[in-house]
């Protein structure tokens, strides 16, 4: 749960911007490509903290990598409630965004490496349950900040205050990560044999521990450590599947509804309380469908939840595409959002986190995850400023009215119920090192 905070902090500090974006852009006074870059400016430090991430979590160890991404968090929130000039905002913004990437990356993998296998997958997925609890958190404390005041005080200084409430939930993650062990298999990694089995008897008792400790020592003698291995037969595959899903959860357009939802609303006919109060309902459905995600995940598996859930988000966007087009109340609108947050929930959501922190080596898990965490946080980026430029292209709003986003998304939707049907490799209920011999398997076989 404590290595869940830094999720809990990634979807705080990531959907702040959604109730904030409206003040800005009247206080700053932006366009539509500087209302995006006001948006996306944090994931541009996400993408910078996944390159820093990855290598130092592999030499100085997970813990301490969280460690770094809190006191980024810390510093993000109080300099972006501060800033007069916009320049400044952006910058600290991309601090915060630094702890965000390492977070992102940090906090599966910990959690994946010091989990029993056969509780992986929904101890995994609780990382998600805090990412969306973050966001919920936040759209709340948005809503209640936005509240108060008249319409200038709410350009001036609302904004202000959303962004400085991070500041408590950083805190608190700091000094419980006082109290969290290393990883295991960071510590058999670095030949710290006796600590390793000491968490690891903790975690699951001394008979599982000691079955663990053979399996994880002997996957980490076949091991190299080298980033080349990544790109050998075999452990390739798990990297193009890596990268694929990773771009492809968010290229499916779900930051769209995290961050621009209250101005979605908006222009759909709501006003500025209702919108609001539409985005914390969109956050509940997240949440609760996030719970369901950790129930069945281990259950059913990975392919068939990946699978039911891209084929019901497109077929909402679809909906929404038209319905965009069609000039649907927003009332209707609402409906077909939920639809695809509950789909994304259910699956794409929590189940992409699951997959990539199962399918690399111990030696280079951290490496491996930073190529595809930046991979997904680039894609984020490019959503995310490009939504507010095609939804608000003359053109595109002449002939789609707003629905043009929708199917483009719908697309993606396709592509990726397509990549986990043919590529992606069932992993409920095995170890991590089982997982890593497969792939080694499969090398092998396709030299012969």
């Amino acid at each position: 749960m404590v290595a869940a905070l830094g999720g809990l902090l990634f979807g705080y500090d990531t959907a702040v911007i959604a109730g904030a974006i409206g003040f800005l852009e009247i206080h700053f006074h932006l366009d539509a490509a500087m209302t995006g870059w006001a948006a996306s400016s944090a994931l541009c430090g996400c993408m910078a903290g996944v390159l820093f991430a990855g290598a130092f979590s592999d030499k100085m160890g997970r813990k301490r990598t969280l460690v770094v991404a809190g006191c980024l968090f810390l510093a993000g929130s109080l300099g972006s409630a501060l800033p007069r000039e916009f320049s400044t905002f952006v910058w600290f913004r991309i601090l915060g965004g630094i702890g965000v990437g390492i977070a992102s990356m940090a906090s599966p993998m910990y959690i994946a490496e010091i989990a029993p296998a056969r509780f992986r997958g929904r101890l995994v997925s609780v990382n998600q349950f805090a990412i969306i609890s973050g966001m919920v958190v936040i759209y709340l404390v948005n809503y209640a900040i936005a509240r108060h005041g008249n319409d200038a005080w709410r350009a001036d200084y609302s904004w202000r205050w959303m962004f400085a409430s991070g500041i408590l939930p950083s805190a608190v993650f700091l000094v419980l990560l006082a109290f969290v062990p290393e990883s295991p298999r960071w510590l058999f990694e670095k030949g710290r044999r006796d600590e390793a089995i000491g968490i690891l008897t903790k975690v699951d008792g001394p008979g599982n521990a000691r079955l663990e400790a053979a399996t994880i020592e002997q996957a980490i003698a076949c091991e190299s450590g080298s980033v080349s291995q990544l790109f050998a037969p075999g452990m390739r595959k798990a990297l193009i599947i890596g990268i694929s899903l990773a771009v492809l959860q968010q290229v499916t357009g779900i930051n769209v509804f995290l961050y621009y939802a209250p101005e979605i609303f908006k222009r759909l006919g709501s006003g500025v309380d209702v919108a609001l109060m539409e985005t914390i309902v969109v956050g509940a459905v997240n949440l609760l469908f996030t719970v369901v995600a950790i129930w069945l995940v281990d259950r059913l598996g990975r392919k068939a939840l990946m699978i039911a859930g891209s084929a019901g988000m497109g077929i909402c966007l679809l909906g929404l595409g038209w319905a965009a087009q069609a000039g649907v109340i927003a009332a209707g609108l609402l409906v077909l959002v939920l639809g695809y947050i509950a789909c994304f929930a259910i699956s794409v959501g929590p189940v992409t986190w699951v997959i990539l922190s199962e399918i690399f080596p111990t030696k280079i898990r951290g490496r491996a995850l930073s190529i595809v965490t930046l991979s997904l946080w680039s894609a984020n980026f490019v959503v995310s400023q490009t939504f507010p430029m095609m939804d608000g292209n003359q053109w595109l709003a002449a002939r789609f009215h707003h629905g043009f986003p929708f199917y483009v998304y719908a697309v993606f939707c396709v592509v990726l119920v397509a990549i986990v049907w043919k590529l992606v490799p069932e992993t409920k209920g095995r170890s991590l090192e089982e997982i890593e011999q497969d792939w080694i398997e499969a090398a092998l076989r396709g030299t012969r």
